[in-house]
This record gives C-alpha cells, structure tokens and sequence, in this order.
C-alpha cells in the first residue's frame, strides 16, 4: 500500500478547495441555524447565485471580474429578501419548505435549453472568467513536497480562500459577541419573549439571512473560480446537506467550528476513499466484498455511522455545548 500517496491526497484535501467552499457554506448556515435558530435547505442556491452571476457577468457581458463579486453579493441579497419577506412572520419550518424549493428551481432554471444562451444549460458555463484573477498569482509553480502538493492555481485559489475565511470569522466572532448578535441568540431560544421586549425580530431575521446568503454566494465564487466552471447540477440538495453535515459535526453556535467541521469531514472522506482503494487494489480486501467502483458509496456509507454515533453520543457536535443549543424540531 502506498502510504505516502494516502497522505498526500488526504492532507491536500483537509486544507485545500473543497474544505475551504464547505466552510464558507457552513459558517453562512452557522449564522442562520446556529445562532438564529433559521431552517436555510437551500445554501446551496445560494452558492449557485454566487457562481453564475460571475460566470455569467464575465463570460456573457464581459463585465470586470472584480465588478462580477459586487454583482454576486447584490444577487444573494436579492434571493434572501425573495426567499425572507413571505417566510420570515412564519414557522421556521414554512423557511425551510421554502428555501429548498427556492435552491431547486435556480438550479431547473439554469439547467433550462431556454437560457441555454446565457447560463449555458445542462453544460453549464466553462471558459477563462476567472483570469483576472489567476493573473495575480505569485504562485506559477505550485508547491511540491513531500506530503502536499499543489499546483500554482490551485495554490492561489487556498492562500486566498483561506484568507477570506480568516477574515469572515473574524467578522462572525465580532458580530456573534455583539449586542446584536446577542438578540439573535435570544431570537433561537424564544423569539416570543425578544418580541416583547420591543426587538423587531422580523428585522433580525432578515438580517441574519441575508449575512448568511453573502457569505453562501462568497463559496460560491470560490467554487467557480477554483474549477473555471459553474455546472448546475454542483449546486444541488446534496450540497446544503453536506455543509449541514459539516457544521453539525464541529458544532453549531460556535464561530471556528464549521472550518474544524469542514477540515475533519474531508479528511475522514478522502482518508477512508484513499485507504480503500489501496487496500482493494493490494488484495487486503477480496473483490467479492468490495470492489474499486464501490468505494466511492462504501466511504460515504462508514461517514453516515460515523455522524449516527455522533448525533447519539454527542449530539452538539465534536466543539458545540449542549447547554446552549440542542439539535432537535423548532418551531
């Protein structure tokens, strides 16, 4: 078995793209769930009005790259007042019907032959729209050593990603500290009693969603811009679940967890995916119980054990407090 390979592709993957695009998920649902007490299903749609909104501005109106972002955070504001304004007054759980039809419908639309022109259909949209950015990079011969390698973009794409996550948990652990985020805590607990306090608790809401939304669409130029394509069918249900994943398992309510959640949930992925495979190909494990083309289901088959014993041992999460936030049906 190839040891040294297992490590790097398990390191490269706990630190690297898709660690950094679940976090960003994940910390906009911290917001939303963790502190707010709001059932989001659809981040995922989200990340996608993100990702199209700079493909689509550069690729189809050669709209500045940087310009794009702007495009994108005022696109996610947008969808948050669509999705908030009817829903917010409600249940939470008239949100969440809510959202994961939202997230869905911009994911039929996009893969719709009728904008095909435009958001580029099934095929989605590929091309150079992130050259702007990649020519800034410092980096061109990657990083090669050992136990991690890189290649000089995607290098770039984790020194920055990692930099806007530093960044936007400073800015969460300020505002979750704040008086402001203090009502939003009260607002989880017992929305009634914050009301009669005289807070606009529809204002908090709406404020925690759209915060949420921005930091979801940031991920989602992440991803466009690490793989220089947006493809619809990346930004489906599964995607909002994984990051549900991700922060249940580091512990909602608490501001470094998504990022601890999402570094350990790609490692065990990667990890258990790498050591199968090497253990299947060496013969340690006949073909007759697992096969190559099985791994894959296998892997995610071992994490939902895993995340079944959690959720009975410790339902928190690995970093979450009990006393502060118990993961069961709001209304």
């Amino acid at each position: 078995m190839d040891f040294l390979f297992v490590i790097q592709q398990t390191l490269g993957a706990t630190i690297g793209v898709n660690t950094i695009i679940f976090a960003l998920a994940a910390i906009g649902l911290n917001m939303h769930f963790g502190y707010t007490g709001l059932l989001n299903f659809g981040q995922a749609g989200f990340l996608a009005v993100g990702a199209y909104s700079v493909a689509v501005s550069v690729e189809s109106y050669g709209i500045p790259l940087f310009i794009s972002f702007l495009i994108g955070i005022l696109n996610s504001i947008i969808f948050a007042l669509i999705l908030g304004i009817p829903t917010l007054r409600l249940r939470a759980d008239y949100l969440a019907i809510v959202t994961i039809a939202a997230a869905e419908i911009i994911r039929k639309v996009a893969r719709s032959a009728t904008f095909n022109d435009v958001l580029g259909g099934s095929d989605g949209i590929s091309g150079k729209f992130g050259k702007d950015f990649f020519d800034l990079n410092p980096f061109k011969s990657g990083l090669e050593t050992p136990i991690i390698r890189f290649s000089g973009n995607d290098l770039w794409v984790v020194i920055v990603g990692w930099v806007i996550v530093a960044i936007i948990t400073f800015l969460m652990w300020v505002m979750v500290n704040s008086p402001w985020g203090r009502v939003l805590k009260a607002i989880r607990e017992d929305e009634d009693a914050v009301r009669s306090l005289g807070k606009n608790v529809y204002l908090y809401k709406m404020q925690s969603l759209i915060i949420g939304g921005v930091i979801g669409s940031i991920a989602g130029f992440v991803y466009a811009l690490s793989r220089q394509s947006v493809q619809p069918d990346n930004y489906s249900t599964a995607l909002t679940f994984f990051a549900y994943t991700v922060l249940i398992l580091g512990g909602a309510a608490r501001v470094f967890s998504p990022i601890i959640g999402a570094m350990i949930f790609w490692f065990l992925i990667v990890f258990i995916e790498q050591m199968l495979r090497q253990a299947v190909t060496a013969g340690y494990i006949p073909e007759w119980l697992i096969g190559v083309n099985q791994v894959g289901q296998i892997r995610f088959m071992l994490m939902g054990l895993g995340l079944m014993l959690l959720m009975i041992y410790r339902p928190q999460g690995i970093f979450g407090d009990k006393k502060e936030l118990a993961l069961d049906a709001r209304a």
